[in-house]
Order: structure tokens, then C-alpha cells, then sequence
């Protein structure tokens, strides 16, 4: 199986996206994000690309305008004004981004570097290949590598999820693949928000590229196993508002079915709109129950009575009172005694029915470090009773 960082991503997010994507091979338009993002790494690589000198920041600028305009017709828009915001951004992060790295201030090594590294099933025997392209390999110094990865989105990881980051971990095993000779290196890996024009940076023991090889294994069995069942669930979450399957995944496809005819669909609408309209009233009548259940038990309390009677029926308010126990308190009295044990899981029930086969004195201990809990519940009963004075 030939699989890649960006599949694997995929299948963790949603199986049926990845089944959609990497088997059914389904097209559809890239998102308008992902356009922006391709854009921009293209022209990342034409800045760190000398031939024979390094460009300038118009000609940066200038090679990125004509990779969006041919990248644009690839997504979606809303309108022209949309397009124009995205370029723009586009221009203002290379911009930022070319005064605070020079390209001949980098010793670069690499650009959009590809690599596959096999990864033999000790169990099946199988070999698969994990593939995928690095955007950047830098050598700030003679023992030091360095993998660049770009990311165009808003959000930065803690440096915690970072040091557990997968992408990272493949580009590590796909480097010393393609370059044995520095795996002893110092190897540095970092993930640079082009937004923020922030790098964050972390590295690779060797325990820790085993368990990334174990990972993939584990994800590659999975999706095989999945694949023989025909099993890919959908996961639905935020995310989904980016996805270009949503016309034809069952979670959202009902969504795009609004114009289309079908024998029940009429019915289905009207019976979607009444549950609705059910719930918003149920809501509204749990609001209503507990604000007369309110004023009930206080006209109750007020009057001192435990039932009320009307032609519906009858209103009782019954009243508890249970023993609550400070529990620190009693394991102090019970534990000297052996006792503790009985009671180990603070179980008002099992302290009760333990409580009589003590001494009277250790009982009083007890009910000296407890309090009382009192609740009151009212219950309806749909039956009429006769008044006296009807008799």
C-alpha cells in the first residue's frame, strides 16, 4: 500500500473521506483555502529558487499573481471581492515573509523535496510505502538539518502537540531515508505560520521514529481491515464546512436535496417542521412545568398542606429527609474499629445499615459529624376525588 502524510490525515478525521478521496477517487473542486495555500508554497519555492541570482520581492510578487489567477479557477467563490481579500492576504504574508528572510541569508539543501520510505508488516510481511514532499531542507550548520514545513492556517500548536506531531515524525524517517549518511545529525524540525510569521521547532529520538513506523502499521492494518468490510463511517465536526463531499455524504447530502422531487419528500419536510415546532414546545412547557412547580410548593409550604385538589385531580408533596455524612470525619471514628471497609465507597446506604450493629456511643459520633438532606417532590395524579362538600 503507498500512503502519505496528508491520506493518513485525512482517514483520521474521517474514514469516509479518505474512502471517498483515496479509493473511490472522487474529484472535487479544491477548497478556496487550499488554493491559497498552494499558491502561496509555489511561490515560496520560485523565492528560494536562484538562477542564477535569487528574485527579487516584485518578482516574487509577480510569480505569485500569475499562479493565482491559473490556482483560482481550481475552487469555488462567492464573488469577485472574495478572490481579491485572498490575493491580497497573499500579498501581504509574502511581503512580510521576504523582509524577514532574505533567501540568501538560508543555506537551503532542498526545495518541495521528495521521498519514500518502505515500511515492512513484521506480522503480514507486506512492505508498503509512505511517500509525501518536504517543503524545505536547510543546513544552518555543519551538524545541524533542518526540516521547514509551511502552514497558511490561523491556529498554532502547543509545543506539546508539536513534539507529538506526525507530520513531522514522517518527514524525519523520509529525510534519513533519502540521506543515510545524517542520521547522526542533528536533525531540527519546525512548522513556520506564515500568518504570524512565527517557526516553532521540535526533534526525533529514535524510540520515537519506531513508534511512528508502529503508528502508520497500525493506521495502514486499520484502513485494510475497514477496507474489507466496507466500513468507513463519517465523522462529522467542523471541519466539514471545508469538505467538497458534502453533496453526496450522509450526513450532510439530505442538505442538497431540497430542490429534488421524490414521492415523500413533501411529507418528510412537513414532518421534519412539526417535530420542531414539538420540541421548541416541549422546551417551552419544562420551562413552564418547573416555574408552576415552583409557586405550587410554595402555596404548599405557605398553607401547610400536603395535597392540593382541583377537578384534574390531586397535587401530594412528599417529604424525605436523609442523613448526609461528613465521610473524613467518619472514616476517622470507623477506621480504629475495622470498620472503614464496610463503608470504603462512602455509601450513605451501607453506613445505615451498618449504623445498628454499633455501640450507642460510636452511633452518637456519627450523627454528630452527619447532616440532614430534605427533599420534596410533588406528583400528579390524574384522578378526581369528591369534595366533601359535594357529599
Amino acid at each position: 500500500m503507498r500512503i502519505s502524510y496528508s491520506a493518513i490525515d485525512t482517514y483520521k478525521t474521517c474514514p469516509l473521506k479518505y474512502k471517498y478521496q483515496e479509493i473511490d477517487k472522487i474529484k472535487v473542486p479544491k477548497s478556496k483555502e487550499a488554493v491559497f495555500g498552494t499558491a502561496l508554497h509555489a511561490s515560496l519555492k520560485f523565492m528560494f529558487s536562484r538562477d542564477p541570482l535569487y528574485p527579487t520581492l516584485d518578482e516574487v510578487v509577480n510569480f505569485y499573481l500569475d499562479k493565482w489567477a491559473h490556482y483560482t479557477t481550481k475552487a469555488v467563490w462567492n464573488d469577485e471581492s472574495e478572490v481579491k481579500a485572498f490575493q491580497d492576504q497573499g500579498i501581504a504574508i509574502l511581503k512580510k515573509f521576504y523582509s524577514h528572510n532574505q533567501p540568501w541569508n538560508f543555506n537551503v539543501l532542498d526545495l518541495e523535496s521528495r521521498f519514500e520510505v518502505p515500511l515492512t508488516d513484521e506480522h503480514t510481511g507486506e512492505t508498503h510505502t509512505l511517500a509525501g514532499i518536504i517543503d524545505r531542507i536547510d543546513k544552518p550548520d555543519d551538524n545541524t538539518y533542518e526540516i521547514i514545513d509551511y502552514k497558511t492556517g490561523r491556529r498554532m500548536p502547543s509545543q506539546e502537540t508539536l513534539d507529538q506531531n506526525l507530520q513531522l515524525s514522517i518527514y524525519h524517517l523520509g529525510l534519513v531515508r533519502r540521506w543515510p549518511h545524517i542520521e547522526n545529525k542533528n536533525i531540527r524540525l519546525t512548522l513556520h505560520f506564515l500568518k504570524h510569521g512565527e517557526k516553532i521547532s521540535t526533534t526525533r529520538t529514535a524510540d520515537d521514529l519506531e513508534r511512528t513506523k508502529k503508528t502508520i502499521l497500525g493506521t495502514i492494518h486499520e484502513i485494510h481491515e475497514r477496507k474489507s468490510k466496507d466500513d468507513f463511517p463519517p465523522t462529522p465536526s467542523a471541519l466539514c464546512n471545508w469538505c467538497g463531499y458534502r453533496p453526496i455524504c450522509p450526513v450532510w447530502k439530505h442538505l442538497y436535496q431540497k430542490d429534488k422531487k421524490t414521492p415523500n419528500k413533501e411529507e418528510i419536510t412537513r414532518i421534519i417542521k412539526e417535530y420542531f415546532e414539538l420540541k421548541v414546545e416541549a422546551q417551552k412547557n419544562s420551562a413552564r412545568i418547573k416555574e408552576l412547580h415552583a409557586m405550587l410548593a410554595d402555596y404548599m409550604k405557605e398553607e401547610d398542606v400536603l395535597r392540593l385538589f382541583s377537578d384534574e385531580g390531586y397535587i401530594a408533596k412528599t417529604v424525605k429527609t436523609a442523613e448526609k455524612y461528613d465521610f473524613d470525619r467518619v472514616k476517622e471514628i470507623l477506621e480504629p474499629l475495622g470498620k472503614w471497609s464496610e463503608v470504603l465507597k462512602a455509601d450513605e446506604k451501607k453506613l445505615a445499615m451498618l449504623l445498628p450493629t454499633l455501640s450507642t456511643d460510636i452511633q452518637q459520633k456519627i450523627k454528630e459529624v452527619s447532616t440532614q438532606k430534605t427533599t420534596e417532590t410533588l406528583t400528579v395524579t390524574r384522578k378526581k376525588i369528591s369534595s366533601p362538600l359535594d357529599i
